[in-house]
């Protein structure tokens, strides 16, 4: 039976932790070596140090004999910069290879493997193959058991054919050209991005109503009880229509020539400048000082003058790469089945259905009667003879001033496209409606946004269609709202017109038509317009310090950021032509 003895066991005398000084042996290795107390967060040593390289180039770990200690950490050395481990700077000490030599394997069955889940070629990502040891540039294996294969082949993320993330896929080009030439001539002052505009708050009180012009009809009411099983085409209307610009309005320089404001403008103009941060595409507002007065003008073939489509989208709408011009025998390839859903021709396609869905909807015929405004139409000369659309325009006054003290007043002309029949008196501002249309092109096409099919959706599943338009045109929808609202609308109807064929861009059904309050509205697309408030008395401010003279508002077309620029006095006009060259771009 073996026998067990206890080892020796020194203890302190002198009380408390540690070995004593006094009783130490004289075999003691640690004797003449002072104590030093240490936490376990310190780092006591190394077992093994991976960069530490000799002048051989081999790796010195501790623990193991000089023959282990080799490039590659196995008998012979050989292959250790292919397999180093991932983050070291050198090859891993203990990797293992086979003895032999690779050159005397020889495959004796020459029939072809089957294919495993994840190795091989990478789908079309540059052809790069998986050989089982590598890591993609995310630093995990991709493949599964049959290896790792990069993400973007050879060139791997970043090279020139990559795969880039969903939202980022071809981002290079949507690079969109900027909504007039910025000439080089033009001085920029201010620069504001849109995080900045965000934070922006300003409460306004109800507006006083100036003077109200035009005629307007009732709206039909029919147009509401159509489904997709009940549409209706959609029509071509003759109508005339203005949308002339602050400046050019005989009203407005009445009223500006009175001093009854500081700031004029249209609710076109307006909108966009209050619902800026939601914008993607780019916009330009040009500003004028006379005196103490400021103009916001629209130019002539702008921005303002179409309806974007899917403007919010992930993937909105683009326009086909212009051709080389220093290639003339290049062309800028586009099916033509898909030239009628670029970016382009859509926009045409929407300001067309919403020009026709508004003239069409009204009852102008049969009773009940027009309603005649205070004034008549402002922009119909007396030697028009082509038939005037219901639109009746209201010039109101809102007080932007934070104090009493302060005198900034801002006149706006708004418009209204019909009224409904037994709300109240029209002239009042009762029952006052604004039409607008949505439009579908192709679910399947480019841009699209993964908007549901209407004819199946939206008679049973409403609510996916509208979140859908909420969340593809928010910029667009924003802006409508907004305009109803400064108008003084009690209703808002958005009627739903689609493609009669979904490769024929001249015909249209009306699927249906939904009804909202604005302000209701608002609420559901998180439309501040306290915000908006806040945005118009910032770029006011910014401007009123400005001298006399013409100024330029300028959204980037590839960036959420507005530029103010001064400009020569001769800009957009007859006199000038690099504004002629900007106006004949859009």
């Amino acid at each position: 039976m073996s026998s067990f003895s206890l080892p020796p066991i020194h203890d302190n005398p002198d009380g408390g932790w540690g070995p004593s000084t006094s009783n130490f042996p004289d075999q003691f290795k640690f004797k003449d070596i002072p104590y030093a107390p240490y936490s376990k967060s310190d780092k006591l040593g190394r077992f093994a140090d991976w960069n530490d390289l000799s002048s051989d180039n081999r790796q010195n770990v501790a623990g193991l004999p000089p023959t282990q200690n080799a490039r590659g950490g196995g008998p012979g050395g050989r292959r250790g910069d292919r397999n180093q481990a991932f983050g070291s700077g050198t090859a891993s000490a203990f990797a293992y290879f086979h003895v032999e030599d690779e050159s005397s394997f020889s495959l004796v069955d020459n029939k072809a493997a089957p294919a495993r889940r994840g190795a091989g070629f990478s789908r079309g990502r540059g052809g790069m193959r998986g050989t089982g040891g590598y890591n993609n540039t995310r630093g995990n294996a991709r493949g599964g058991r049959g290896g790792a294969s990069f993400r973007g082949g050879a060139n791997q993320r970043g090279g020139a054919n990559q795969r880039r993330g969903w939202r980022d896929w071809e981002k290079n080009n949507r690079a969109r050209e900027s909504s007039v030439v910025i000439s080089p001539q033009w001085n920029m002052l201010e620069e504001v991005e849109f995080h900045r505009l965000a934070k922006l708050r300003l409460e306004v009180d109800e507006p006083e109503e100036l003077d109200s012009y035009g005629r307007l009809f009732a709206y039909d009411k029919s147009y509401d009880r159509v489904t997709t099983k009940t549409e209706k085409p959609l029509q071509l209307v003759d109508r005339i229509k203005y949308n002339t610009t602050t400046s050019d309005d005989p009203v407005i320089q009445q009223l500006a020539s009175s001093g009854v404001a500081k700031v004029y403008t249209t609710d076109a103009i307006l909108s966009v400048l209050m619902c800026a941060p939601r914008s993607v595409y780019p916009w330009d507002i040009v500003i004028v000082r006379e005196g103490d007065s400021l103009f916001l003008d629209k130019r002539d073939g702008g921005p303002f003058d179409t309806v974007t489509v899917n403007e919010n989208a992930a993937d909105p709408p683009q326009d086909p790469t212009p051709p080389n011009p220093n290639n003339p025998t290049e062309k800028a390839a586009i099916p033509e089945t898909a030239a009628i859903n670029t970016a382009t021709s859509l926009s045409l396609e929407a300001t067309y259905i919403n020009q026709n869905f508004g003239f069409q909807s009204v009852i102008e015929t049969a009773p009940p009667p027009p309603v005649d405004f205070a004034n008549p139409n402002p922009f119909y000369g007396p030697d028009e003879t082509e038939p005037l659309a219901s639109c009746g325009y209201r010039y109101r006054l809102f007080d932007l001033g934070i104090t009493e003290d302060e005198d900034i007043k801002i006149c706006i002309r708004t418009e209204v496209d019909a009224y409904t029949p037994g709300q109240g008196n029209p002239r009042d501002g009762q029952g006052l409606v604004t039409i607008r249309a949505l439009n579908e092109f192709d679910p399947r096409a480019q841009g699209a946004g993964g908007a549901p099919d209407w004819r199946s959706k939206l008679d049973s599943q409403r609510g996916a269609v509208v979140a859908t338009e909420m969340k593809n045109n928010s910029c667009k929808l924003a802006k409508w709202t907004v305009q109803s609202v400064l108008a003084g609308a009690e209703l808002m109807k958005i009627g739903y017109i689609s493609r009669a064929n979904p490769r024929d861009n001249t015909r249209h059904v009306i699927l249906s038509t939904a009804s909202m309050r604005p302000t209701d509205f608002a609420a559901q697309l998180n439309v501040s317009l306290a915000n908006g408030w806040g945005i118009v008395r910032t770029v006011t401010d910014m401007c009123m310090k400005m001298p006399e003279g013409k100024y330029v508002l300028v959204k980037d077309p590839n960036k959420p950021v507005i530029r103010l620029y001064a400009v020569p006095m001769s800009t957009f006009t007859g006199d000038d032509e690099e504004g002629v060259e900007g106006s004949e771009e859009e």
